[in-house]
């Protein structure tokens, strides 16, 4: 992680309140940039107990559960308010725990942002993307959504994307608005679809073992910082991701395409095999949970829209069609 990012920040001020309220107890030592362990080998390292806090994007624990697949499932969550409300749920705390028989715990979500979709052309409905590559986090879910469009997902590391870019071996990304700006891509992908199709979010974790063997009075006051380094960290990420897509706009090389109600309602049928290849990986309950938090963002909450049980994970819950997301 790069140190003038949200993510990069958080860390910062983790290690100056733990500084500030545990001296003596606890040292932190940050690694920014991949320094310590690449992308690639930092899971193992946690593992191994060799790094004892990461903060990867949820797309990574794919190989360590299933369940957490649900942020990734297209057009599933309308915008950040809908993904925050499901990580604020029973059960989206309760996927904090998911990875526990792995050795990983998970201590709290840090968003990104949503993705939007930028590519060498116009992307208005779901069969514009056909034929295009695009690059991707390795996720079997994101895979399957670029499938369905007819596109090839190309599977790389953040850092290879504006090279492959400039040699033309991939066509098309998926990113937050931040990572768009901050990685010029507007300069080979000038069309931005706002699609809001997927969260780009982070679960800051640490090796089981390592975090239960901290003292009960040490380790709690630890939850205390982390929850408020979250709070500072996901409020940063959106200003960020607000100012990022307006100085976007405002280079005047970005053409940006804006879905209606009927658009947007569209691709996600062409997303809804989907959610239905990979319901039974994620569960049920959690994609019916997932839902839950988002009829209470479309509709409003009412004791209606709370109710257990609701529509089966998969199909329309009420008050669809869902409404336009403005940015």
């Amino acid at each position: 992680m790069a140190e003038d990012t949200p993510k990069g920040q958080g860390a910062l001020l983790f290690k100056q309140k733990v500084e500030e309220r545990l001296a003596g107890r606890v040292q932190v030592k940050i690694y920014p940039n991949a320094s310590l362990f690449n992308d690639s080998d930092e899971m193992q390292a946690l593992l191994d107990d060799k790094v004892q806090m990461l903060a990867p994007s949820l797309a990574k624990f794919s190989p360590y559960t299933p369940k957490l697949q649900v942020f990734d499932l297209p057009f599933l969550f309308d915008d950040e308010e809908a993904v925050s409300r499901f990580q604020k749920s029973p059960k989206g705390r309760q996927l904090l725990s998911a990875m526990v028989q792995q050795g990983i715990t998970g201590l709290a979500y840090w968003q990104n942002g949503m993705k939007q979709l930028a590519a060498t052309r116009a992307l208005q409905q779901p069969s514009d993307a056909a034929g295009l590559s695009f690059r991707i986090q390795p996720s079997p879910v994101i895979e399957s959504q670029f499938a369905r469009l007819g596109a090839k997902a190309v599977g790389m590391p953040f850092a290879d994307t504006p090279n492959a870019l400039r040699a033309g071996t991939i066509q098309g990304t998926e990113n937050t608005w931040s990572n768009i700006h901050s990685q010029s891509y507007v300069e080979q992908l000038p069309y931005i679809t706002k699609t809001y199709h997927g969260s780009l979010n982070y679960m800051l974790v640490t090796n089981s073992r390592f975090w239960f063997s901290i003292p009960h009075e040490t380790r709690t006051e630890l939850e205390s910082i982390i929850d408020e380094v979250t709070f500072e960290v996901n409020r940063a990420a959106e200003q960020q991701n607000q100012a990022d897509r307006e100085r976007l706009l405002a280079g005047g090389k970005a053409q940006l395409t804006n879905l209606d109600a009927a658009t947007r309602d569209a691709w996600r049928e062409a997303m809804r095999p989907v959610w239905q290849q990979f319901e039974e990986q994620i569960g049920k309950d959690v994609i019916g949970a997932a839902e839950r938090a988002i009829r209470r963002n479309r509709c409003g909450f009412s004791r209606r829209s709370a109710s257990p049980g609701g529509s089966r994970p998969g199909s329309a819950p009420a008050c669809w069609p869902a409404r336009a997301t403005a940015a």
